[in-house]
């Protein structure tokens, strides 16, 4: 059996708006099914790192947000704060980077919600009891609301091949501790010759794993339970992840991650994907390089994999754009994403999404 995905592409008329185009696409893919009345929405986005430019239109989001209204929901736009310390690593950063791109309540007629607090603490331990976690660390926020959009600016990942619906609910939902545990299986690390003794990580370190010696700190990895606050507190930078996790394990990570999301979100979820400014890197980094393929259009189910699985199918079946960073599988119906990362093999996190039953790679692509 096949999962629907429906697709619209960015033409538009005096008689059909583009707005009007991707209202009636997300009411077609669901959006009255997942939302009753008073539900509380999470639209999951990416705010985008400051100075990067490749993420979602603010207007975009606005006419979700008016069409969840219309709906009987009560919507909210979140994320969850960032495990590297950049412009969205904390809620007062991360509310500021989101109003300096566009996103303020006058734009999206929505309000903004961090996910998973001040600090990024504020989650929610959810039990799986999967092959790689019994329990996953989801923001409190996005736990608590009764219904899940999530809001996806397709394009490549330097760890998973491609960054869609997956990994902006299982990756973009865990709280700072579940990042962490996403990216690595080791404690943080101290860089000596940067640490200078001031003591922040000590005073923050909630589990007293942190300790100095010599006027330089140590972690205690026994004692450590890998929230990564220290990582955020530590005003030399001096404290950083150890990115020691293979890519399939961290793909299944991911994955796994995204079932906590959904766990209780049953028959209260709708993905969609924006498949513009397809930009080679993810829109964590500072500044987004030239799109690798023609904006396409927007894809919207109830299925994350069949959404990302037409996703990826779609931007391989285009040439890659002239001046863009791509100089391997360059030609219509070869796989972008290994020509931009030959290392990563992306199936791999839709093969294992499919084998939890989150969903199936098989689809129907409907054009509207």
């Amino acid at each position: 059996m096949q999962s629907k995905v429906y697709f619209i592409d960015l033409r538009a008329t005096r008689k059909e708006t583009f707005s009007a185009k991707l209202v009636r696409l997300i009411e077609t893919a669901g959006l009255g099914d997942v939302v009753a009345q008073r539900d509380l929405v999470a639209l999951k986005l990416h705010f985008g790192e400051l100075g990067n430019t490749a993420f979602i239109r603010p207007v975009y989001l606005r006419q979700i947000v008016q069409a969840v209204r219309a709906a009987g929901g009560k919507p909210f736009l979140t994320d969850a704060n960032t495990l590297y310390s950049g412009t969205r690593s904390d809620a007062a950063s991360h509310l500021t980077t989101a109003i300096q791109h566009g996103f303020a309540y006058a734009v999206v007629d929505a309000p903004l919600v961090i996910a998973d607090g001040l600090r990024g603490k504020s989650e929610v331990a959810v039990s799986i009891h999967r092959n790689r976690f019994e329990a996953v660390y989801i923001g409190k926020e996005i736990v608590e609301s009764d219904a899940f959009i999530s809001v996806a600016h397709f394009k490549g990942h330097e760890l998973s091949g491609f960054g869609g619906a997956i990994k902006n609910t299982g990756m973009g939902c865990a709280s700072r501790k579940g990042k962490l545990a996403q990216h690595s299986t080791l404690s943080p690390a101290v860089s000596a010759e940067a640490c200078i003794g001031c003591g922040e990580c000590v005073d923050h370190c909630a589990s007293d794993a942190i300790a100095l010696a010599d006027e330089v700190a140590g972690i205690d990895k026994d004692i450590c339970v890998g929230c990564g606050e220290c990582i955020l507190i530590c005003p030399n930078a001096a404290i950083e992840v150890q990115w020691n996790q293979s890519i399939p394990i961290f793909m299944e990570n991911m994955v796994e991650y995204t079932e906590g999301v959904l766990k209780d979100k049953a028959g209260k979820a709708l993905f969609v994907n924006f498949l513009t400014n397809i930009s080679p890197a993810c829109d964590c980094f500072p500044a987004n390089d030239a799109p690798i393929v023609r904006d396409i259009g927007v894809l919207a189910g109830t299925d994350p994999v069949a959404l990302d699985q037409a996703s990826a199918d779609l931007v391989n079946q285009e040439p890659a754009l002239t001046g863009c960073c791509m100089t391997e599988n360059t030609g219509a119906g070869e796989d972008k994403f290994k020509g931009i990362y030959p290392k990563v093999e992306w199936q791999h996190q839709l093969a294992y999404a499919e084998t939890l039953g989150l969903g199936r790679r098989s689809y129907e692509l409907v054009t509207l």
